[in-house]
């Protein structure tokens, strides 16, 4: 499997899925979940919807991962996981890994070849960007996919600086 960088939007990536940062409402919200909620328009809240009244009443868990269309965005399909909110006093990585691991597995049953992923919980969840990196990177690398591609869109220089220095080393 290939690894890309890219500093940019990831609501503009021509690949067959992106990932969604979302919250466990699928219901839409800030950051990267709001902004695929908008520029992909009504056809994935309608999506999600369906998905909260059948499958996930209660809402997405947390590091589990579910795909919709992705509406009028480039990409073929969204798929949708939940980070978990950073904490200092537990140690929620396994989460983490598990967002990436769940968003690779759903890509293989949809017949994903490419992939974008953001730093999923390295925004208003407060990963450390450093460790979100390190933990994203890792559980890509370590899952069994027919993925070929996986892009890591960042929206910044600093986030797009601390992949890099993981995908170096590693």
């Amino acid at each position: 499997m290939e690894i890309r960088l890219i500093q940019g939007d990831i609501t503009e990536e021509q690949a067959d899925a992106i990932v969604n940062a979302a919250n466990s409402s699928l219901l839409g919200g800030g950051g990267v979940d709001g902004a695929i909620h908008r520029k992909g328009g009504p056809e994935i809240l309608a999506e999600c919807r369906a998905l909260r009244s059948s499958a996930y009443r209660d809402g997405l868990p947390t590091g589990q991962a579910v795909s919709t269309t992705a509406g009028r965005l480039p990409a073929r399909w969204v798929i949708h996981t939940v980070g978990p909110v950073y904490s200092t006093a537990e140690d929620r990585s396994a989460l983490l890994a598990s967002c990436y691991r769940e968003s690779l597995a759903v890509a293989d049953r949809i017949g994903v070849r490419t992939i974008a992923f953001p730093a999923i919980s390295a925004g208003v969840y407060g990963w450390p960007m450093d460790d979100a990196a390190e933990i994203a990177v890792r559980s890509v690398r370590e899952s069994s996919t027919t993925v070929s591609e996986v892009r890591f869109v960042l929206f910044n220089a600093n986030a797009h600086a601390a992949f890099k220095r993981v995908v170096s080393r590693t």
